[in-house]
């Protein structure tokens, strides 16, 4: 349990560095900090529960990214300023070592495993964010058209 704490914790304070980089200095900081912690937290939930990492890394990134829509909309910022910090615990950094390492090395065989494992995690990573983006639109829409035929 304390493995994980600090995992999360270290998660947190990546994603405040990349937040301070790009910038984020006021109350989004603390919004940046819990959605990354609790991403992570997601992820760490569904790895738990034996759902593997493409499920994991998929139920994170969509998290984070509906997440990052609705605070975009509260603290009135763009939605990728709140969504690429809080996915820095997200990314498959030691996979992405490991894949580069073996390319180096010239360990094709395992260079083309890991480069696999690579794609897969960040095919998760994306389809998460797509789904999140598509989801906020077609709520966006479906508000404009009640508002609209309301109105009559």
């Amino acid at each position: 349990m304390g493995f994980y704490i600090v995992q999360t914790v270290m998660g947190i304070i990546g994603s405040l560095g990349f937040a301070v980089l790009f910038g984020v200095i006021d109350r989004k900081l603390f919004w940046i900090a819990a959605g990354s912690g609790i991403g992570w937290a997601v992820y760490l939930l569904c790895a738990a529960r034996g759902y593997g990492m493409f499920m994991g890394l998929f139920g994170a990134s969509l998290f984070v990214g509906l997440l990052s829509e609705i605070l975009a909309r509260i603290l009135k910022t763009p939605v990728i300023l709140m969504l690429v910090p809080m996915l820095i615990p997200e990314i498959p950094g030691g996979d992405l070592y490991y894949t580069m390492h073996d390319l180096v090395q010239g360990h094709y065989v395992e260079f083309g495993n890991s480069s696999n494992q690579v794609l897969m995690e960040a095919a998760a990573i994306a389809l998460g964010i797509i789904l999140a983006s598509y989801v906020a639109k077609f709520v966006r829409s479906i508000r404009i058209h009640v508002l609209k035929h309301s109105l009559w």
